[in-house]
């Protein structure tokens, strides 16, 4: 009986297909509010799968795209393998130019964060916080009446700058001596050229 039991399971199991599904239109509203739970028990990847399927059922939703956004910039660890690229193009499909800024400063303030964590240099997440900043500066001229939602990330990276020793915002700059060369001219220079 036991083994009969068995390979009903495994004939059942081997007929599951792999494929997603579709959520209705008018499940939007709840799966968002699942997402954003998702990010506040911080399970981004459980928030940023919901948004896909919202966006899958409409692929223009604002608040799924800037949930789906911001959940990927939750997973931030400072890495190449960080998707800030995928983000920034996110962020670009929101329609309103306020949110767009907003939002992009958000990604490169993330960013930075992330990098001073991975123990980037300060002229790295100097360079970011800088960015988010000039995104806050374009939001707060053109956001609606009483949001005060981009001068508080403004004043946000200030405090992070202050953090960060004064001395090691600069790129050290690469010095060549007069006789360096591109390998590649090198290769070209016949041996008995001067130098």
């Amino acid at each position: 009986m036991h083994l009969a039991l068995n390979n009903r399971f495994t004939e059942e199991e081997d007929s599951v297909e792999h494929k997603l599904k579709t959520i209705s239109a008018s499940g939007i509203a709840e799966a968002l509010s699942k997402a954003q739970l998702y990010r506040y028990l911080r399970e981004p990847e459980e928030s940023e799968s919901i948004c896909q399927d919202i966006l899958a059922t409409d692929p223009e939703n604002q608040a799924a795209l800037r949930l789906l956004g911001l959940s990927i910039t939750d997973q931030f660890t400072g890495d190449v393998q960080d998707r800030y690229a995928e983000v920034e193009a996110i962020f670009r499909r929101l329609t309103s130019t306020y949110a767009q800024h907003y939002y992009l400063g958000i990604l490169s303030e993330r960013r930075g964060k992330a990098q001073m964590r991975a123990g980037r240099p300060a002229y790295v997440v100097v360079a970011l916080i800088e960015e988010a900043m000039r995104h806050f500066a374009e939001a707060e001229k053109i956001r609606p009446e009483a949001n005060e939602e981009a001068i508080l990330r403004w004043n946000r990276c200030v405090r992070l700058l202050e953090k960060l020793p004064r001395g090691t915002w600069q790129e050290p700059e690469a010095a060549f001596d007069n006789d360096d060369t591109a390998p590649i001219d090198l290769i070209r220079r016949p041996a008995n050229a001067p130098r």
